[in-house]
């Protein structure tokens, strides 16, 4: 017999689960802080927490914690002095469209993971042009920059996530209410 669940424990279990995320961005950006030779803000990013933007292939739900991570984490980066303004609005509305994208635009794992690449280079890339414009470096450099760390970050993350997809139990346990026959 399935459990029946009410609409009121959706919208907690809805909430719960993109609280968790979002904290989960958020720690995974701030705890690479630490290691300097790795920047999370600036030209030249990789932030290992873009993997996370993976789950919303797996569950387009997930899309409202991964982008509340990404503002909230760009917002610390803001006011500790690593980060910039214009970051918090554009960084958070990369992310929301990359995993909107993927989420209901992607049918394999790999194209999803072309998302956050393309558009966070563009979109990141850009923005990080006009902030340091006068410093000469030309656009195609800012978005190639961007767009390369999300590359890496993205690479770590279809590898996680093509190992993680082989295990049924354990996708079921990130929740994912969809694409549970990914392979190689």
């Amino acid at each position: 017999m399935e459990r029946v669940v009410s609409p009121s424990q959706k919208i907690i279990r809805f909430i719960t689960r993109n609280a968790i995320v979002a904290a989960m961005y958020y720690a995974f950006t701030m705890l690479m802080v630490f290691f300097p030779v790795i920047s999370q803000f600036g030209p030249m990013q990789c932030r290992f927490s873009e993997i996370l933007v993976l789950l919303a292939f797996f569950d387009p739900s997930l899309t409202f914690g991964l982008t509340l991570g990404c503002f909230f984490a760009n917002l610390t980066g803001f006011l500790a002095g690593q980060g910039f303004a214009f970051d918090i609005l554009f960084g958070a509305m990369a992310t929301l469209i990359a995993c909107l994208l993927e989420g209901y635009f992607s049918r394999f794992l790999f194209v999803a993971a072309i998302w956050p690449v393309v558009i966070n280079g563009l979109i990141v890339g850009t923005e990080i042009y006009f902030l340091f414009n006068d410093s000469g470096i030309p656009l195609v450099a800012c978005i190639g920059w961007v767009a390369l760390g999300e590359l890496v970050a993205l690479t770590l993350g279809y590898i996680i996530f093509m190992i993680i997809a082989q295990n049924k139990n354990v996708l079921r346990l990130l929740g994912a209410t969809r694409r549970l026959n990914v392979k190689f």
